[in-house]
This record gives structure tokens, C-alpha cells and sequence, in this order.
């Protein structure tokens, strides 16, 4: 079992997602755990002050750093650490599947102007973000982390084939999908996918796969191509 820790100042954000769909699911089925916690609990002021002006000066708050080093001791946390944060690296399909097969996983969510360093240093956290923008806190940003690791793991999905043939798994973009009816509004499903021709099919959706790529996403054509 996977267990992912959650240390958050709003820990009722999580509620309502960890309990639909493939995260409830993977939860009932007893291959993951969620231990979402907040982080006012380990402060000891009775403001409950988890935030503080930034030395040298500027606009915002920093958190501190002692909530959430006394939640990872009180937790037993260990490795892999991640603290959520637009300055860390692109969060990737790889790190996923390195994250699905461990025993453990904690998160950290920042809040307000940023962290306060020594937790990522301390704690040696991996700085990691979701994406090239700014969030108002860490938190969509764990929920992300969470979703895309969850599903990897044994029996979070009904059909692992349905993950192996998602965008990223293989490198490269997933070819386009289609259902009934087989033409909507003069939108036709390409002949292909209605010949029963498996072969066909395989190359059809390849080639789709590797046209997307190359045109949507060239830094994952280089990859591709250089593997």
C-alpha cells in the first residue's frame, strides 16, 4: 500500500476530490492512504501564526519553517519529499511512476508569497511544479501530483491498458479517441477505426500519435526521437 501524506493549511480542499472517483477508489480497494494534515497543528502561538515578512525586505508572506518540519517528524515521513513550488522542476510522467512504486509519499503546500528555503533544504524536499504559472497554494498542485500517481498503482483502474495508452506513458502524445455514433453533425469517426482491421488500426493510431507529438509538443518529438 501507498501511503500519501498531505501537509496543508487547507486541509478541506482535499476532501470532496479524495473521495470520487479513481482516488476513492484506490483507497477502497486498500492499495492506497491519505493522511491529510493540517499545518496549523504544529504551531504553538494561540494566533496559530504560520507566516512571517521575508528578510531583505519585499511584498508578502513567507511560511516558516517549523510547522512543517515538526509535521514531517510527527509523521515519520520518509523520502520522497515533495514540496510543490514554481520555482521547482516540471513534475513529469516519470516522477509518477517513481513516486506509484514506493511505500510512501508526502506533500507539502505552500501558500502566500513562498516557503521559507530551509524546509526544502532541510528536509531535502524535491522542489517540483506542475506547470509554468503561479497558483494561489500548493494545493491544486498536490491534487494533480496525487491523481497522476494514484492511477499507476495496482487495481486504481479497472483496465491497466487504459493507462498504458494515455499521453506520456510511451514518450509521446495519445492519438485521438472516438465513440458512437459513428458520424455526429456530418463528423465522421475515421474509416480506419470502423474496419475491424487491428493491424490498421495500430498503425493508424501510431502515426496519430507521432503527428500530435511532433506538431503540438516538439520538445517530446526531440525526446522521442533521441531515445
Amino acid at each position: 500500500m501507498l501511503t500519501i501524506n498531505v501537509v496543508t493549511l487547507f486541509p478541506e480542499v482535499f476532501a470532496a476530490p479524495l473521495a470520487v472517483s479513481i482516488p476513492a477508489r484506490a483507497a477502497a480497494a486498500g492499495v492506497v492512504k491519505y493522511r491529510v494534515v493540517p499545518l496549523r497543528d504544529y504551531t504553538h502561538d494561540r494566533h496559530h501564526t504560520v507566516d512571517d515578512t521575508p528578510y531583505g525586505g519585499g511584498a508578502g508572506m513567507v511560511l516558516k519553517p517549523e510547522p512543517f518540519f515538526e509535521a514531517v517528524e510527527d509523521l515519520g515521513a520518509r523520502p520522497p519529499i515533495v514540496l510543490l513550488s514554481a520555482r521547482g522542476r516540471a513534475f513529469a510522467h516519470r516522477d509518477a511512476v517513481r513516486f506509484s512504486l514506493g511505500n510512501e509519499l508526502t506533500l507539502l503546500c505552500g501558500h502566500y508569497k513562498d516557503v521559507d528555503q530551509r524546509v526544502a533544504d532541510g528536509l531535502a524536499a524535491e522542489e517540483v511544479s506542475v506547470g509554468d504559472f503561479v497558483l494561489s497554494g500548493g494545493e491544486p498542485a498536490a491534487l494533480c501530483v496525487i491523481d497522476a500517481v494514484v492511477r499507476l498503482l495496482p487495481g486504481a483502474l479497472g483496465d491497466h491498458e487504459s493507462a498504458s495508452t494515455d499521453s506520456h506513458y510511451e514518450g509521446l502524445l495519445s492519438p485521438p479517441s472516438y465513440t458512437r455514433p459513428p458520424e455526429y453533425r456530418g463528423l465522421k469517426v475515421p474509416e480506419v477505426l470502423l474496419s475491424g482491421d487491428h493491424a490498421r488500426i495500430a498503425t493508424w493510431r501510431q502515426a496519430e500519435a507521432e503527428r500530435l507529438t511532433r506538431e503540438r509538443r516538439p520538445d517530446l518529438w526531440a525526446k522521442h526521437l533521441d531515445a
